[in-house]
């Protein structure tokens, strides 16, 4: 503790006490290199005035400022520079202050071996510190770098600097020609990254370090499988570069983090541009219903970045919906006016009160209930909740001349095979019966299943797989088109700043991804073995679930927007009487308080709602 606390001064000592043997060893140990004979008396006043002339470099050039064992060539460089200068400030104030002259070859000798010796012991200390703390530990995780780059570097150094890591990194792995071989730090570069099984297979790697940041999402995805192939865990060194941008980062081990499965999707995320939907939204009163569920929390914080006159957040959990407050207040203090209204879309006279009340110009509509078992148990309340709930949203929408109202909509809506697709479905086509007969622009906005959102599968896989498995799935041939957060809450507010109306808008969300192949992933990315050390086990396909979700009823009927990654599904207009007259079945299928009815009445209603062993059938085993 004490030498933590003084070692500046106890750096400096022990340079002094260097710098004055070498001056002295030059003068009285060596006297025919002496070309004027001093007494130690008649000597001092050189000593004295050598002294302060290093000791006005030190003050310029702060070279007691540095860590020795973070140093690089900046630090070797200031010292050359601090000597140098300090010898300069003596050659010219000696002829002035000295009444004896000495030779300034002594005194640039004296600089000259006692700058040599502080490099020797600055260097020494440096390899004591990096070999002989952190010499190879019994228990320690053998590591390879993904990566020989600056950051990769970075992360090297930051471990041979921390003698209590439990680390050794015993290789890197890179594609460059000119790294492969070369030695950095004491480590050899091995490569390329597509050759990892070889490499690995002769070293006993425990984990690998990912630290490319210049890889694109799809070379990423391509070197993570390869990696997610070999008995290791896998993590990655988040921003990368601001690693690079951060002098001063001491240990970038510590923001060190797991995979996250977005980086398996193998594309870029998308991102909107903003001005569009600043403009749509800035100086309005916004109102978001379900607004602290997992999308429309997060469309309440692309709100709030746009400066809305008022944002009313809307839900039925308490819980939730004061998180989201809170954390907005958090950012935002005084400056964005936020209410917050527990009620539910089901109360028709509560909504109706509260659209009079605040009279909202954008209503984002992301309450209902999503969770497809559960609907299947319970129909009556997917009716209740998704369809007459949205039904009194939409009447007050309209009553009260609201701008735009925008539906979160989904890919299970697209020939649907549940109750809960079908309601969402019939959602679509409510928005879409209101086409001609309302001021407000309807809009729905249908994409697929949500990375990290409440009650997707990949938060599930990464609890069951560090509860040490089984990973469940139902079946090992659903696939399924994923996007995050982010990217959900942006398409909602993309589509929602363009003008049309009655519209279902879709993302283009790439390929759809095997279930099976993000659990064999996880797993393998996590350290495991699938099927060995974690076991993947099949359930079954639960109640109402299909292999595979579509985006569109029919991919021709496609119309491109002004945003190449947004399009228009052409749907057929129903008459809002049509719709009413569906509704009206509903709520009589609803007085029988009987499942078989409320879902054969469903498929009366919704002419795409079936079976789902009707669309299973054929898929290939």
């Amino acid at each position: 503790m004490f030498l933590r606390k003084y070692h500046k001064e106890i750096i400096f000592l022990l340079d002094l006490t260097l710098t004055s043997t070498v001056f002295f060893f030059l003068f009285f140990i060596l006297p025919e290199a002496v070309l004027v004979k001093l007494s130690f008396t008649a000597l001092l006043p050189v000593f004295l005035l050598y002294i302060i002339c290093d000791m006005i470099a030190h003050r310029f050039f702060k070279t007691y400022e540095s860590l020795w064992r973070y140093a690089k060539s900046k630090e070797y460089l200031t010292l050359f520079f601090d000597r140098l200068t300090g010898f300069f400030i003596f050659s010219i104030t000696y002829k002035f202050l000295l009444p004896l002259k000495v030779s300034l070859v002594q005194i640039f000798s004296s600089y000259g071996i006692s700058l040599l010796a502080m490099f020797v012991i600055r260097l020494g200390y440096r390899q004591f510190r990096e070999h002989g703390q952190n010499g190879c530990k019994p228990n320690s995780n053998l590591v390879a770098i993904l990566g020989a780059g600056e950051a990769g570097v970075r992360l090297l150094e930051a471990l041979n600097n921390n003698p209590n890591s439990n680390y050794e990194i015993i290789c890197f792995i890179d594609d460059s020609i000119e790294k492969i071989g070369k030695v950095i730090h004491g480590v050899e570069v091995k490569g390329p990254i597509s050759d990892i099984a070889d490499i690995l297979s002769k070293i006993p790697i425990k984990e690998i370090i990912f630290a490319i940041p210049s890889a694109t999402a799809l070379r990423k995805k391509e070197i993570l499988e390869l990696c997610s192939k070999q008995e290791c865990r896998v993590r990655i060194l988040p921003g990368a570069l601001s690693l690079l941008q951060n002098e001063n980062l001491k240990n970038p081990w510590n923001t060190i983090r797991d995979i996250q499965i977005e980086e398996l999707l193998g594309r870029e995320q998308i991102v909107f541009e903003d001005e569009a939907v600043k403009s749509f939204l800035s100086g309005k009163v916004i109102l978001v219903t379900g607004g602290g569920g997992s999308i429309g929390s997060e469309l309440c914080r692309q709100i709030a970045k746009a400066e809305p006159k008022q944002l009313i957040i809307l839900d039925i959990y308490e819980n939730n919906a004061y998180e989201i407050q809170q954390e907005l207040f958090q950012i935002y203090r005084m400056t964005l006016d936020v209410k917050i209204e527990i009620a539910s879309i089901r109360d028709f006279h509560k909504i109706n009160y509260l659209f009079r009340l605040y009279r909202p110009a954008i209503v984002f509509h992301a309450a209902a209930h999503k969770h497809v078992p559960l609907m299947e148990d319970c129909p009556e309340e997917a009716v209740k909740n998704n369809i007459l709930g949205t039904y009194h949203v939409v009447k007050a929408a309209d009553t009260y001349q609201v701008e735009k109202f925008v539906l979160i909509s989904t890919d299970k809506a697209v020939n649907p095979t549940n109750v809960m697709g079908a309601s969402k479905r019939f959602c679509e086509m409510l928005l879409q019966s209101m086409k001609g007969i309302s001021k407000t622009e309807f809009v729905a906005v249908r994409f697929g299943n949500v990375l990290g959102s409440n009650g997707s599968v990949i938060p599930l896989f990464q609890k069951q797989i560090a509860a040490g498995g089984p990973v469940t799935i139902t079946d090992k041939r659903i696939v399924r088109y994923f996007m995050t957060i982010t990217e959900a809450a942006q398409l909602v507010l993309q589509a929602g700043s363009m003008a049309s109306s009655s519209e279902i808008y879709i993302l283009d969300m790439g390929q759809p991804v095997k279930i099976l192949d993000l659990a064999e992933n996880l797993i393998r990315l996590s350290g495991y073995v699938p099927y060995t050390e974690i076991p993947i086990i099949e359930s079954g396909l639960r109640p109402g679930e299909k292999l595979y979700e579509e985006l569109l009823t029919k991919s021709e009927e496609l119309i491109a927007t002004s945003n190449h990654k947004i399009f228009i599904e052409r749907q057929k207009n129903i008459s809002h009487k049509e719709l009413i007259d569906k509704l009206e079945l509903l709520q009589s299928a609803l007085l029988e308080k009987s499942n078989s009815s409320i879902k054969t009445t469903l498929k009366e209603v919704v002419p795409t709602y079936c079976d789902p062993e009707e669309v299973n059938q054929g898929i290939e085993q």
